[in-house]
């Protein structure tokens, strides 16, 4: 049975925004701040439009390989299962590496209201990820009105700091224009270092990326909502980080794991400050929560490809959930939660995407038809892409370029070892259905930014309705 293209403008641009913020506002500020100061807001711009440009080549991909499986499905088709390994390969471990930050997050947060010592931490850490991975294992399913509300939740803290550092701004300038002076104190020796680190806030679009069977005049809609979305989320981004580096001075946010904490403290008081706490914990656990669920699916995918052991293409009995894929990687990400801190976890994720992506833009030069027309950009978005990820490539740490290297090279004995034994034919017929894929991304609409969207966009055109006259 085929699907009705029945995706429209909106929903797309909802799942694309959904599939990429999360908590990532909560702590990326910080780390910049100390590289390169209040000249981070011209990063996130720049991120912004880098992104786009990779979103833009993923959504083209998925118009000429309608499957689920991502990166591993758009380099297998192009070039050969090994190199559609080696990016799925990549893909997993960044997504894997990101799950830890999440957790990582969500403790120095919870700690605002309650010190933990060193066992503390560790049962928190523990608890956060292995009680989303049960959430994500038990097919837990919140109602609709439930999740708008929750939504709402998750934002109002922040677009409080927006409105209030906006009117504070506007009340009085001069403190923002000294917090913003000098713009860049350091000089630009530390951009490409701090580009990586904000590129990975802007990272998402590679799971939220639909066939182009779902979706309505695909050639059109696709990279209109690509840019539509990646721009929503841009100024979002902008927004929150003009009034963080406005409100707070930048030796100031280098200081602190908790820098929304520090803001709303100087804007709202100690009240404001547990409002942005709550907020933050929401947030993390909701984004990691679908996350998880979005790693487990690229484990399952190449495990049905016979490319990761068989047990990871188990689903429970009576879930339909891949419970062993998600398990590993929650037990991955609580050990690395232990050992790592977030910027080196946040990097060395960043290498891993930026050589998955690299492989998917040089897959996309050979998948793209010059006969297609209305897919606009095609003939130069492939080579901007391979130019974007070589850069962030060089611009990660020397300890990143070897550990990711050599951990790109455990994927070929990994290879070896597995694709000739474990393919599991029977599973992929159902893992790569339309239905299948349509079911997971349409959850994507209802996270975060993604779902206030949708809830505009729903109030707007009841507006307008009640404004058309009745005959």
């Amino acid at each position: 049975m085929s699907l009705k293209k029945d995706l429209s403008y909106f929903d797309l641009t909802n799942i694309v925004v959904g599939a990429i913020v999360g908590s990532d506002i909560y702590i990326a500020s910080a780390i910049t701040a100390g590289l390169i100061g209040p000249f981070s807001i011209i990063v996130w711009v720049v991120a912004g439009i880098v992104a786009t440009i990779l979103a833009m080549v993923f959504a083209y991909s998925s118009y000429y390989v309608p499957r689920v499986g991502g990166s591993f499905a758009y380099v297998s088709a192009a070039f050969d299962e090994f190199w559609g390994f080696l990016a799925g390969w990549s893909m997993w471990v960044a997504e894997v590496l990101s799950l830890p930050v999440f957790a990582l997050t969500f403790t120095n947060y919870l700690q605002y209201y309650v010190p933990l010592n060193l066992a503390g931490q560790l049962l928190v850490k523990g608890a956060f990820l292995f009680g989303l991975t049960a959430v994500n294992i038990f097919g837990v399913k919140a109602a609709g009105r439930l999740n708008d509300v929750l939504t709402l939740g998750k934002l109002m803290p922040l677009l409080l700091i927006v409105a209030v550092g906006l009117g504070s701004f506007l009340y009085a300038p001069s403190r923002f224009v000294s917090n913003y002076t000098p713009l860049l104190p350091s000089g630009l020796g530390n951009f490409g270092t701090a580009l990586v680190l904000v590129f990975w806030a802007y990272v998402g679009f590679e799971l939220g990326t639909l066939p182009a069977g779902e979706v309505q005049d695909p050639k059109k809609t696709i990279p209109k909502a690509i840019v539509s979305g990646m721009a929503i989320v841009t100024f979002f981004y902008l927004s929150t980080n003009f009034v963080i580096f406005g409100a707070v001075s930048s030796p100031e946010l280098a200081g602190t794991l908790v820098p929304l904490v520090i803001v709303s403290l100087a804007l709202l008081g100690a009240m404001g400050a547990t409002i942005i706490s709550v907020g933050a914990l929401v947030s993390v656990s909701g984004s990691d929560e679908s996350g998880m669920l979005g790693t487990g699916r690229l484990t399952y995918a190449m495990a049905i490809d016979g490319l990761f052991p068989k047990a990871f293409a188990r689903l429970h009995s009576k879930f339909n959930t891949p419970y062993v894929a998600l398990t590993v990687q929650a037990v991955i990400a609580f050990a690395l939660s232990t050992f790592s801190g977030l910027q080196n976890l946040i990097s060395f994720a960043v290498f891993n995407l930026a050589f998955s992506f690299l492989l998917v833009s040089l897959s996309f030069s050979v998948l793209k038809k010059s006969g297609e027309k209305g897919l606009y950009g095609q003939s130069v978005l492939p080579w901007l892409g391979v130019g974007i990820c070589l850069y962030l490539l060089y611009s990660t740490t020397l300890l990143d370029k070897i550990a990711g290297s050599i951990v790109v090279l455990l994927g070929i004995p990994l290879y070896v070892f597995f694709s000739p034994k474990t393919d599991i034919s029977h599973l992929k017929a159902l893992f790569v259905s339309e239905e299948a894929i349509l079911s997971s991304n349409l959850q994507k609409k209802n996270r975060f930014l993604g779902n206030l969207v949708r809830l505009s966009a729903a109030g707007y055109k009841r507006a307008r309705r009640k404004q058309v006259p009745q005959r």
